[in-house]
């Protein structure tokens, strides 16, 4: 019986040993017990950048399929990452980067016309677009958008523009209700034209280039409202325009 006892306590002892060489020796060398790092801020940074980064950091990476954009950033630049800058983590974690895509995505231009100026900022930056210049005209609308522009051009709803373009905006000053005699264009180069129609107070409408016979490339040979016409100041002003026949 003493023998049996003096063996039942040996075991007991080894196990105890065992096990407190177990937890506090080899779990924390298994598990780098204590060894971390802080996750570098790469906000910014390049892809590879912040892949030479996180190398020196003893940290791996991994980039997440679904990308973001930023004009602000470069393409492949790091929008996000996880987990968070300053973040402390063991030596080896994998950081996951969202990055900036090399092209912006397309969208499709919302109706601005006829919208009141205090409602276009609002629905701009809910569509990630910015406002642009903001050119007023004569129209009894005061500060209701009347024309919608991207790179000088108007673009109708539903034109597909990049994410983050300026849209520049013809706005109405409120003075829209003089009464105003449409000019002669007649024959008019298409430069001299619009001149003449700002100069009037009134504003540029479509131009329908048109092959004709009887007038010079370049001239004016159609108007709508024809000349001497009562029309409001800010009246569009439609043309037509002899282009070269071919």
């Amino acid at each position: 019986m003493k023998k049996v006892l003096i063996n039942l306590f040996i075991v007991i002892g080894i196990s105890v040993l065992l096990g407190f060489l177990f937890l506090k020796v080899y779990l924390p060398m298994y598990t780098n017990h204590g060894e971390t790092v802080s996750v570098p801020n790469l906000n910014g940074y390049t892809f590879e950048e912040g892949k030479g980064i996180l190398e020196n950091a003893s940290l791996e990476y991994e980039v997440s399929v679904d990308s973001g954009f930023s004009t602000d950033q470069k393409p492949y630049a790091v929008l996000k990452q996880f987990p968070e800058a300053n973040s402390q983590v063991k030596t080896g974690r994998k950081v996951y980067l969202t990055l900036n895509a090399r092209n912006a995505p397309m969208l499709k231009m919302p109706n601005l016309v006829n919208t009141p100026l205090k409602n276009v900022q609002e629905i701009l930056s809910n569509m990630g677009l910015e406002r642009g210049d903001i050119v007023y005209v004569p129209d009894i609308g005061i500060n209701v958008v009347l024309e919608q522009k991207y790179r000088g051009v108007n673009v109708p709803e539903g034109f597909e523009i990049p994410k983050g373009a300026r849209i520049d905006l013809v706005v109405g000053d409120g003075l829209g209700n003089q009464i105003l005699e449409v000019p002669s264009l007649s024959n008019m180069d298409e430069i001299d034209a619009e001149f003449l129609i700002l100069g009037s107070g009134l504003r540029v409408g479509n131009k329908n280039f048109v092959e004709n016979d009887t007038v010079a490339a370049g001239k004016i040979f159609k108007q709508s409202p024809p000349a001497g016409t009562q029309v409001k100041t800010g009246e569009l002003i439609e043309l037509w325009i002899s282009k070269e026949n071919f």
